[in-house]
């Protein structure tokens, strides 16, 4: 690949770049109108963003989701740049409160780093998870990002030990979070899964992102265009609509724990 063509293939993978190439396509797509409105039947749907991503970067994906009947909350971990554990504890105390509210098993929808948070969930509590979708997300390598992300999350841990809270610690990148969090993501799934990832994508290798416990599919996405890309949706329409037509109730015990926080997990 020539300068000139690395420099374009580089600029696609800028955030404002896929929002203002992807957006206008994906909400005038037949993909975007909701023919049945029952068609998610009250599912449960936990949405994860990415690194140094907030809420706000999965919302289309919401809006989606709500129009067709499924219930979507969001994750509520900020930007996603702390520390794994912790983050992992967050989202399985999220996920329980949304089985309780929605009665039944909930999907995971992770994109980047929030699908191998998602899936380290769902190897821990794969009793509250009806299926799990992971959109570039490098679950085969933690580390295996591009070199820029890698650097910016090294950076973080050490204004992490510099006392700076809330942070990427580096037990994330060698220590006991990382061998606990690598051993737990090497377990095979035991619900069913969706792995999306593209070629083109700058920023996950491919490789990384093709997880042999899932279904996986390619796409044309770049990384960052990948949860506003019309052909994403379109992909996983049925597959979730599937899921809904499932729906499974939780019976574990775990899922009758008090929930102080039920009216927040239920409006999102």
């Amino acid at each position: 690949m020539g300068v000139v063509e690395a420099t374009r293939a580089v600029a696609r993978e800028h955030v404002l770049v896929a929002m203002l190439g992807n957006i206008p396509r994906l909400v005038s797509d037949p993909v975007w109108r909701a023919d049945d409105p029952d068609e998610g039947r009250g599912l449960g749907v936990l949405l994860v963003p990415g690194f140094g991503f907030g809420d706000w970067s999965l919302q289309l994906a919401r809006t989606w989701l709500r129009k067709r009947g499924y219930a979507p909350i969001r994750a509520r971990i900020g930007m996603n740049v702390g520390c794994t554990s912790e983050l992992v504890d967050r989202l399985e105390r999220r996920l329980e409160q949304h089985a309780e509210a929605t009665g039944g098993r909930v999907v995971l929808f992770g994109q980047s780093r929030g699908g191998g948070l998602a899936r380290l969930v769902s190897v821990r509590r794969p009793d509250l998870v009806r299926g799990l979708v992971m959109l570039a997300s490098p679950v085969l390598d933690q580390l295996g990002a591009h070199p820029s992300v890698v650097r910016v999350a090294r950076t973080l841990a050490r204004l992490s030990r510099a006392g700076v809270p809330g942070l990427l610690d580096e037990d994330c990148f060698a220590g006991p979070c990382y061998d606990t969090n690598s051993t737990a993501m090497a377990e095979p799934l035991q619900v069913p899964a969706i792995a999306v990832f593209s070629r083109n994508d700058l920023i996950a290798p491919w490789e990384l992102c093709a997880d042999p416990c899932a279904d996986c599919v390619e796409v044309g996405s770049t990384h960052t265009g990948m949860g506003l890309d019309p052909e994403v949706y379109r992909l996983l329409a049925p597959r979730l609509a599937a899921w809904a037509r499932d729906r499974e109730p939780v019976t574990t015990s775990a899922a009758e724990r008090p929930m102080a926080e039920a009216a927040a997990a239920t409006t999102g």
